[in-house]
């Protein structure tokens, strides 16, 4: 089951009939919360049960809730139930941080499944209550699957705009005689902040994803909201002003650039797990043993490193990459990746954790994240790398090439010229001539290019 997020182009009157269907999911999750709150304290025995509540909507009678039918009603009853009983799961096997639904939201997903929907190319007809006009939305790219492996659409709101997640089953993909993945190559995967993968395989080859753009756009988003913070802190409402229109305003404001943000941090993440797949594809690695560093989480070592940890959102990128391998008929494995970077792999012996991105020891010397790969490697289920215990051929990619600054210059377009730029300059500056008069630029004879003049602070 693969998911696709679409975004959606609408009128004024569809965008307002869309987000009363959200809202009207909303009235359905906090009228079941309010319910079993209302059990509660009676001593009543809460409803959790999909069946049962499906039975306290029909008894609540039609028209109840707007436009939307109940189908999409039913599928936030759903919603709850599978919550509820998740988290006494997870209360049951000894997590006692684990809570049971408890907030209200104002916007609520509505899903709709296989037979509910009209799907017609860039056509996407909504199923709304009886007696209401139908509701047809166009879908801003086209769908990436087959409308026969298509499931379900889910309309979401994401930063004041509008999404339709597309789940369709797609088969596992097939490959021709001896090229499909061999489940005894086995490579090893490490996690980390700066190279989202780094990838040690057989036959002494190995990968490193650079997410160094990824960084630098979550170090950007933090110092824009930083000055953003600061530069309306006279006009910004006081806390005894919430709900108030200047605070709704700011509030959508906020909500715009962190939803911005996250889709940028989601795609690059998933380019970063798709170049992953890719290089195991085409040697035939059947398994991927990924190192699992949510374990060390929780632990509190400054806010600097907190905030690096907060944003790096290793939990999504897992998911893409378990997705993926999934798809490509790849087997994966999550395993504590603990001491893997600071082991030599000569010696197996812990060290101390080296400053750099270089880990020498014993003679060797090798990039640290290609080290916790190759630990990783024979942590895994009989897996081992088979001819050499370190990659010596090492492949290098880049994940984020959309994100601003990624390019050649590495400018992000959404900052100001230098200041010692001149108004009317183009930036990158030409370069300055040399001592003997020639500029180090590259240009013809017939336009030689005269130094800007230097601007004023």
């Amino acid at each position: 089951m693969r998911t696709a997020r679409i975004g959606l182009r609408v009128s004024p009157g569809q965008r307002r009939r869309c987000f009363a269907l959200l809202v009207a999911a909303g009235d359905v999750w906090a009228c079941v919360l309010d319910m079993n709150r209302w059990r509660r304290q009676r001593g009543l025995r809460p409803i959790v049960g999909y069946q049962a509540l499906c039975r306290e909507l029909s008894a609540a009678g039609p028209g109840t809730v707007g436009e939307l039918d109940s189908v999409g009603a039913r599928s936030v009853l759903r919603r709850y139930s599978d919550a509820w009983f998740a988290t006494a799961k997870r209360r049951k096997d000894g997590e006692t941080a684990a809570r049971y639904p408890r907030r209200k939201r104002r916007l609520m997903p509505v899903r709709y499944y296989h037979g509910t929907f009209t799907l017609d190319g860039r056509r996407l007809r909504l199923p709304v209550g009886r007696g209401c006009a139908s509701l047809w939305v166009r879908l801003a790219r086209p769908v990436p699957y087959e409308a026969g492996q298509v499931r379900s659409v889910t309309l979401v709101a994401e930063g004041g705009r509008l999404f339709v997640d597309v789940t369709a089953e797609i088969p596992i993909t097939t490959y021709p005689p001896d090229q499909e993945p061999d489940p005894h190559r086995v490579a090893g995967v490490d996690p980390g902040v700066i190279h989202p993968f780094a990838v040690a395989g057989p036959d002494g080859e190995g990968l490193v994803v650079s997410g160094r753009a990824i960084r630098a756009e979550t170090h950007l988003h933090l110092r824009d909201t930083k000055h953003r913070q600061r530069a309306i802190a006279r006009r910004a409402p006081k806390p005894g002003q919430a709900g108030s229109r200047r605070w709704r305003k700011q509030r959508a404001r906020q909500r715009k650039i962190e939803a911005r943000h996250k889709r940028r941090v989601r795609q690059a993440q998933h380019e970063a797990a798709r170049q992953v797949i890719d290089w195991a594809t085409a040697r035939r690695i059947g398994t991927l043993v990924v190192g699992d560093p949510r374990g060390v989480l929780a632990l509190k070592t400054g806010r600097r490193h907190n905030q690096r940890i907060q944003a790096w959102r290793i939990g999504h990128l897992l998911k893409c990459l378990t997705d993926k391998a999934e798809q490509a008929g790849i087997d994966l494995a999550l395993v504590d990746e603990r001491g893997t970077s600071s082991t030599c792999p000569a010696c197996h012996r812990r060290v101390p954790k080296p400053a750099n991105r270089n880990f020498t020891r014993c003679g060797f010397s090798g990039h640290r994240d290609l080290v916790g790969g190759a630990n990783i490697a024979r942590r895994g289920p009989g897996g081992t790398i088979t001819t050499n215990m370190f990659p010596v051929v090492i492949t290098h990619r880049r994940a984020g090439r959309h994100l601003p600054g990624a390019g050649r210059s590495r400018r992000d377009p959404r900052r100001s010229l230098h200041h010692g730029t001149a108004p009317g300059v183009p930036w990158p500056a030409v370069a300055r001539p040399t001592p003997r008069g020639e500029s180090l630029a590259h240009h013809s004879e017939d336009q030689p290019i005269s130094p800007p003049p230097r601007g004023k602070r």
